[in-house]
């Protein structure tokens, strides 16, 4: 039923910075864009892509309606995880079969390239998947978006897909949810991680669709005598929602060297004990691991070969969303035996906003 992730859409305060600050920082194209002269009279967006990747950056035209409030609830925030479907109208279905929340009715967006069957329905928090029938459109992204031609010149880049798109969700709902996405969507649990540091705790379970495309790590708070970064998200998101992209890269030390010769991208910093010990524990990899040093690039291994990922810090102006570039040559995981370095370089960065 599940064909891939289609776009990922943010409602944000200002629609064309956030673009520009993906093209110019990190290598997106400018794609297409809609607003007043396309017929959308509540809104403004703008398309960008990259590879596989579209992201969807939408603002309001007026301080009422549902755009304006979420910015209000959850500043810049993703709204929309949009899935690619065979049928919309059996997909919106089966949601509702298992409990989703109705959004939007099926129905069929067209222009002169074509038409687009779409439906919506809700999940934790205020995001939402809209389920996406694309057919034979030809046309610029959707109907009602008009082809956004980019201006200069942009840095090459490699990244080629969503890998996975992590999320929060309140303390004891982590088991509700993975339920849900078996039901509804015919996910399987495809990870389980939990995770205890000297300060804080999470607990983490990853659905998958079956053709492996789609993959969605879901996180819960666990008890603990500090605050986990999963606490610090849904406070300062004011609840449930999606915490990181996860961009898959071809060649994660040219992507994060030309970020970095880029500017605008700041990454977390792992400290050098991490890679003293890093030949011991994943054995021999490609890579300089003077190299990744550097760069801050993190390594994990599976049964099944091994992961290279670097983070950002937080991009959404407040200290909830940030991004992932990860690299695989063949492992499967999630970096599970990097989580607890990364918690512990999350923490140091959260003890000097005074939120530990």
């Amino acid at each position: 039923m599940i064909q891939g992730f289609d776009h990922i859409e943010s409602y944000v305060g200002n629609a064309h910075a956030t673009a520009y600050f993906f093209t110019h920082a990190l290598g997106f194209r400018p794609y297409a864009q809609a607003g007043l002269e396309t017929g959308r009279r509540d809104r403004h967006s703008y398309c960008v892509q990259q590879g596989k990747i579209r992201l969807v950056f939408t603002n309001p035209l007026s301080p009422r309606g549902d755009i304006a409030r979420h910015v209000r609830q959850h500043g810049d925030a993703i709204r929309d995880i949009a899935l690619t479907v065979e049928d919309a109208q059996v997909a919106f279905e089966r949601c509702l079969e298992a409990g989703a929340e109705p959004i939007a009715e099926p129905h069929v967006l067209e222009d002169a390239h074509g038409s687009v069957r779409c439906a919506s329905v809700g999940t934790f928090g205020n995001t939402v998947h809209t389920l996406v029938e694309r057919g034979f459109y030809r046309g610029a992204f959707l109907p009602g978006f008009c082809p956004w031609r980019p201006t200069g010149e942009l840095s090459a880049t490699h990244l080629v897909a969503v890998d996975h798109v992590a999320c929060c969700v309140e303390s004891g709902s982590l088991d509700r949810w993975v339920d849900f996405y078996e039901r509804a969507f015919g996910f399987g649990e495809v990870h389980h991680e939990d995770i205890v540091t000297e300060q804080s705790a999470m607990n983490s379970k990853v659905v998958g669709s079956a053709n492996g495309v789609v993959k969605l790590p879901l996180m819960e708070p666990a008890s603990h005598q500090g605050k986990s970064q999963i606490d610090e998200f849904l406070e300062y998101h004011g609840g449930a929602g999606a915490q990181h992209l996860a961009f898959l890269s071809d060649d994660i030390v040219a992507q994060v060297e030309a970020l970095q010769r880029g500017g605008g991208v700041d990454f977390l910093e792992t400290p050098d004990p991490y890679y003293d010990a890093l030949p011991g524990r994943v054995g021999t990899i490609r890579e300089d691991i003077e190299v990744l040093r550097r760069l801050n690039v993190v390594v994990d291994r599976d049964p099944h070969g091994y992961l290279l990922q670097v983070f950002t810090r937080p991009v959404t102006g407040r200290p909830t969303g940030f991004l992932e570039v990860i690299q695989r040559r063949g492992a499967r995981g999630f970096g599970g035996g990097n989580v607890r370095a990364l918690f512990e370089a999350v923490e140091r960065v959260q003890a000097a906003r005074g939120n530990l």
